[in-house]
């Protein structure tokens, strides 16, 4: 848990991801589109991928699967289906613009 809250708060955009990941990549996609410049770790490419795959299913209060998930400025999102909602109703690009104009202060 510590290294997914670490991770989250490194980077105004996190996404965790599976390579193979369908979902995955259609939300890499969506923020690099928006012009997120998102940072991308790949759960399966890590050796501790299992234990933060864990990890991120408890924060998800045990929804699965637990990728894509999606941090802004060190807070959970969510997956796919709360980061789409939040895009339809105009809400995520200001959170990204916060989220980005923060990290260059």
């Amino acid at each position: 848990m510590e290294r997914v809250k670490s991770l989250a708060s490194t980077y105004p955009v996190l996404i965790f991801s599976t390579t193979s990941c369908c979902m995955c990549h259609v939300m890499k996609r969506l923020f690099i589109e928006l012009g997120a410049n998102p940072s991308i770790h790949e759960l399966d490419e890590d050796p501790n991928g299992k234990e933060m795959e864990t990890a991120l299913i408890k924060l998800l209060e045990g929804r699965t699967p637990p990728v894509p998930v999606v941090f802004i400025n060190g807070q959970l999102v969510g997956t796919t289906e709360q980061v789409m909602t939040l895009h339809l109703r105009g809400s995520l690009i200001p959170m990204i613009k916060d989220a980005t104009e923060l990290s260059r202060d």
